[in-house]
């Protein structure tokens, strides 16, 4: 009889024991999922911070910001490339015309582009601006000299541009042989840098 109560005496401590060391378990465990789950969310809210600041430096909010680029800014959301050049990586680095750049255009010529149906025509009127690599314009300067006067440069386009020197200045040459000289130099972004021009680049009508 004794030897009984004993028995029932340990087998309820054991279960006791075991209750409260699997009560302690998942406290513990419950714990560790709560602190997870506030790391995630931290990191979470760290990455979005990071993303809209990253965003808010890009190509396309820089173009935004600059009222000397406004007409510029107006044809990347025409061309559905403001979205490109605001996400993307990169690195770019894009020749950008300022208003009064475009204003040497050809008025019906503009109109023109800027109308839906030529989307497509002036998304590559305007990747004819864009290199798919960041070139300060101290780099560009070297990469003319090293090339005897000229350097041809690949645009996102397909087609090139040709860079070459006057003097102090740097100038584009399209393909139809008129030229633009860079006016602005190394303006940073997080996603590349932008060179201002004052012209408009077009490349040769195939």
């Amino acid at each position: 009889m004794k030897i009984s109560k004993i028995l029932v005496i340990l087998f309820l401590g054991l279960f006791v024991f075991t209750s409260c060391e699997d009560g302690k378990k998942k406290a513990e465990e419950e714990k560790e999922r709560l602190e997870r789950q506030e790391a995630e969310r931290a990191a979470g809210l760290q990455a979005e911070e990071e993303r809209m600041e990253w965003e808010a430096n890009s190509i396309a909010a820089k173009t935004m910001e600059d009222d000397s680029l406004s007409s510029l800014s107006s044809a990347l959301q025409n061309a559905e490339l403001a979205q490109t050049f605001t996400e993307e990586e990169g690195p770019y680095t894009i020749f950008a015309p300022t208003n009064e750049a475009f204003e040497k255009v050809d008025r019906a010529t503009l109109d023109t582009l800027m109308k839906t149906e030529n989307r497509e025509k002036l998304s590559d009127v305007l990747k004819y601006h864009v290199v798919e690599d960041e070139i300060t314009a101290e780099e560009l300067s070297e990469r003319i000299d090293e090339g005897n006067g000229e350097f041809s440069i690949t645009t996102l386009s397909g087609a090139s541009l040709n860079a070459l020197k006057s003097g102090d200045d740097i100038l584009l040459k399209d393909e139809n042989g008129n030229t633009s000289k860079i006016i602005k130099t190394n303006i940073e972004a997080s996603n590349g840098v932008i060179h201002q021009i004052d012209g408009v680049m077009m490349r040769k009508k195939s």
